[in-house]
C-alpha cells in the first residue's frame, strides 16, 4: 500500500509551493530576487515545480552590486540561458554614477549596504508589487521577525512592530498604491534543510560552495577571497588557502571557510558539527548588534 507520509523535506516544499502560488494569485506584477546564492536557486526551483509545465510566470532580478564573484554571475547567467527566464539587473554602479549613492571608503569598505536604493529603484521601475526572496528565519534574528508575506510602506520600508498576523497558511497581501510586499517562501527552512533538498532533488550549484584553492587573507579572524575590491592593510598578506563559502554575497563582506568539503554529503556532515553560524563570516552584520533590522527597515532584502 501507498504511504501518505511526506518526510520533512516535502512538507516544507509543500508548503513553499503553495506560498508560491499564492503570489502569483494575489499580486500582478511579482518578481523573483535572485543572488546566485543556494537560498534563491532553490526558490527558482520550487518555482519551476509550482508552476510546471508552464515556466516560471515571473522574472528573476538581480540586484548587481560589480563585486560579485565571478562563479556566481556566470552561474546566473547559465541559469537564465538554460531555462529561458527573463532577467532584470539593478546596477548599483548607475546608482553611483547617478549620485543617488556614495561609495564607501576606508579598509571596510563595502557596497553590499548601498544595494537598498539600487534595490527599491527596481522595484519602482518595473512596477514589481511583490519580490520573493529566499530569506529564512534561521539565518539571522531579524530575518526571523519576518511574516510571509511581508509588507513595506510606499517608501519601501519595513516595520517591524506593525505587522500583520499570519493565521495558519492564510496570508494577506492586500495593500496601497505604491506599498508592495516580499513574500518569504523558505522562511521555515533551515540551512540543513536547504542544503538536503539540494542533495535529493540533485539541483546544480555555483563551484565556490565547494571546497578549492583559492588565494584568500585574514582579517579579524575572517577568510576573505582576494580581490581587487577588498582595500587590504600593508601587513595583510595574501596566500593560499583550500576553502569554500557558506553564504554568497558582494565579495567585501563575504568571509570563506576552511573546508575540505568537496561534494554535498561532505557539506552536509561539516554543518551538521559545525559550530558557527551560517552568516558568521560576514562582515555585514557585524557593524553592529542590529546592522541586518536597521538594513531591513530601510528596504533591504
Amino acid at each position: 500500500m501507498h504511504s501518505y507520509r511526506l518526510t520533512h523535506l516535502k512538507e516544507l516544499e509543500s508548503e513553499s509551493l503553495h506560498i508560491l502560488r499564492e503570489v502569483a494569485a494575489q499580486f500582478e506584477n511579482p518578481a523573483l530576487l535572485f543572488s546566485g546564492g543556494k537560498d534563491s536557486i532553490v526558490c527558482f526551483h520550487l518555482a519551476r515545480k509550482a508552476f510546471f509545465p508552464a515556466k516560471v510566470p515571473f522574472p528573476l532580478v538581480h540586484v548587481d552590486t560589480g563585486h560579485n564573484f565571478e562563479e556566481t554571475i556566470a552561474f546566473r547567467d547559465a541559469l537564465v540561458a538554460e531555462h529561458g527566464a527573463k532577467l532584470i539587473v539593478g546596477s548599483v554602479q548607475e546608482s553611483i554614477d547617478q549620485g543617488k549613492v556614495t561609495e564607501e571608503t576606508g579598509w571596510y569598505a563595502s557596497r553590499n549596504k548601498l544595494q537598498t536604493v539600487t534595490l527599491l529603484d527596481t522595484i519602482e521601475a518595473h512596477r514589481i508589487d511583490c519580490a520573493i526572496g529566499g530569506g529564512r528565519r534561521d539565518e539571522e534574528k531579524a530575518r526571523a521577525k519576518e511574516r510571509v508575506f511581508s509588507h513595506r510602506d510606499e517608501f519601501g520600508q519595513w516595520d517591524p512592530k506593525n505587522q500583520r498576523p499570519e493565521l495558519w497558511n492564510l496570508y494577506n497581501g492586500r495593500k496601497r498604491p505604491g506599498e508592495h510586499f516580499r513574500a518569504f517562501p523558505i522562511s521555515n527552512w533551515t540551512e540543513m534543510d536547504v542544503w538536503q533538498y539540494i542533495l535529493l532533488e540533485k539541483i546544480p550549484i555555483p563551484s565556490i560552495y565547494f571546497s578549492h584553492e583559492r588565494p584568500v587573507f585574514l582579517r579579524d579572524g575572517v577568510i576573505y577571497a582576494d580581490s581587487p575590491f577588498i582595500n587590504r592593510r600593508p601587513e595583510e598578506t595574501v596566500g593560499t588557502m583550500r576553502v569554500r563559502f557558506r553564504t554568497i554575497g558582494d565579495m567585501t563582506c563575504t568571509g570563506a571557510v576552511d573546508s575540505p568539503a568537496a561534494s554535498l554529503e561532505e557539506i552536509i556532515a561539516e554543518v551538521a558539527s559545525s559550530r558557527v553560524t551560517e552568516r558568521g563570516s560576514r562582515q555585514d552584520d557585524k557593524r553592529s548588534e542590529a546592522a541586518m533590522e536597521d538594513r531591513k527597515k530601510e528596504g533591504y532584502f
